[in-house]
């Protein structure tokens, strides 16, 4: 069951409906022989029949559910004529993206040129990240994991008021 921001009392705050859909944690998934890779079951029914995949940072995927992706673009369409590093991103973000229709199983085809940009072989985690669901080589995920980990008391520091 969804939580309503609006009437749940069981919690002291509200939650912005913005982030009522929020996808979290992680999960390891296997590419099957076709190229296709099972969407976690947590994120299926919040991504929907259709989701977009683009290029990420730090070289990973990032899967948003369409509506979500329209209001992610228009922010991108904004930037294309502003200045270079706006331009680019837009540029990466945009060009970059692909539609995927999620068949019966769950299942996405991630195009081949989006693999090889995240460096993905055959394993997969899916990180849930707040409005979208991000896509990580599976070594790359566990290396990048290790130093967030290790540096994090510094970056809270970082971002203290």
């Amino acid at each position: 069951m969804a939580y309503n921001p609006m009437t749940d009392s069981e919690v002291g705050y509200c939650v912005p409906p913005a982030l009522a859909r929020m996808f979290l944690g992680e999960y390891l998934h296997t590419f099957d022989p076709k190229n296709r890779i099972s969407l976690p079951s947590k994120f299926r029914k919040d991504l929907g029949r259709t989701v977009v995949i683009t290029r990420g940072l730090d070289h990973c995927l990032s899967i948003y559910p369409r509506k979500a992706w329209e209001k992610e673009a228009a922010q991108y369409a904004g930037r294309t004529y502003g200045n270079a590093a706006s331009r680019g991103l837009a540029r990466m973000f945009l060009a970059g993206s692909m539609e995927a229709e999620v068949d019966g199983t769950g299942r996405i085809l991630i195009p081949e040129h989006l693999k090889t940009f995240a460096g993905i072989t055959t394993k997969a985690v899916f990180a849930g990240v707040a409005e979208r669901v991000e896509v990580w080589d599976e070594v790359t995920w566990q290396k990048y994991l290790a130093t967030l980990e290790r540096d994090a008391d510094q970056f809270a520091e970082k971002l203290a008021p």
